[in-house]
């Protein structure tokens, strides 16, 4: 019997949109992460938007192709710290609290997410 995808089981497009909707007010919001934002115009914030979804989307299993450049590329120049990912993680694991993941989707996104780790953080 085959499992669904992570992208079925975490409720397809809808899902996984709810994911970003709590997600980046949370890093944009924050002190140290906001900076990322701080010169973004809302058309901006809205396509990132959209290439995150389609990018969660795409490497979850759903029918969404990513059209968007690789994570290397998109990170480049950013000066992500350690401390940046640590504090990334957490507003992760809250959003993934208040939409009430379930143990198992949370550690599958949990294991992708980490093995983008050296693709983004470069200080």
């Amino acid at each position: 019997m085959n499992q669904p995808s992570l992208y079925e089981r975490l409720g397809g497009y809808d899902g996984i949109t709810a994911f970003a909707n709590d997600l980046l007010p949370r890093l944009q919001g924050d002190n140290q992460l906001g900076r990322f934002w701080e010169n973004r115009g809302t058309d901006g914030v809205e396509r990132e938007k959209q290439l995150l979804i389609d990018f969660l989307c795409s490497n979850a299993g759903g029918p969404v192709y990513y059209t968007g450049r690789n994570m290397i590329t998109t990170h480049a120049g950013m000066k992500i710290s350690e401390s940046d990912w640590s504090i990334f993680l957490g507003h992760a694991g809250e959003t993934m609290k208040a939409l009430q993941v379930p143990q198992q989707e949370c550690d599958d996104i949990v294991g992708f997410v980490l093995s983008l780790k050296e693709e983004i953080v470069d200080v």
